[in-house]
């Protein structure tokens, strides 16, 4: 991905695939969403702490675009991108590859939010380490 800002690696497990035999189009979120908590984690954020601050990240819409299935066994790269979108909105752009054979099989745009307990969109203090030109 171009200009990713992390990057991580895992593999496939058996359990993680339908009767197909590749994996279930329902757990790639789950990989899109470890590496975003990774992610998050690389820079000081760590998600369990916040949500006991009363700073909950929420997702408000995924779009992804399925280009080609993984497998058992294969190894694969989830690269995240994020952008401040507007004031409390922000983005996750991720891509999942093919460690294999390179192949491009998940394109993601993941959007996101910070709410409070009561439910209001905020704009926390954690996140000026991830845009601190915008805060």
């Amino acid at each position: 991905m171009e200009n990713s800002m992390f990057s991580s690696e895992s593999e496939v497990r058996d359990y993680e695939c339908d009767m197909q035999g590749i994996v279930n189009n329902s757990v790639y979120q789950n990989y899109l969403e470890h590496a975003r908590h990774l992610f998050l984690r690389s820079k000081g954020i760590d998600f369990a702490e916040i949500t006991e601050m009363g700073i909950y990240f929420i997702v408000t819409r995924i779009e992804i675009d399925y280009k080609f299935p993984l497998r058992p066994g294969n190894r694969f790269r989830v690269d995240v991108r994020m952008e401040r979108v507007t004031r409390v909105r922000f983005a996750f752009f991720q891509e999942i590859t093919c460690l294999d054979n390179e192949k491009l099989c998940i394109k993601a745009k993941v959007m996101g939010a910070a709410m409070n307990p009561e439910g209001r969109p905020i704009y926390p203090h954690v996140l000026e380490k991830l845009f601190p030109d915008l805060s």
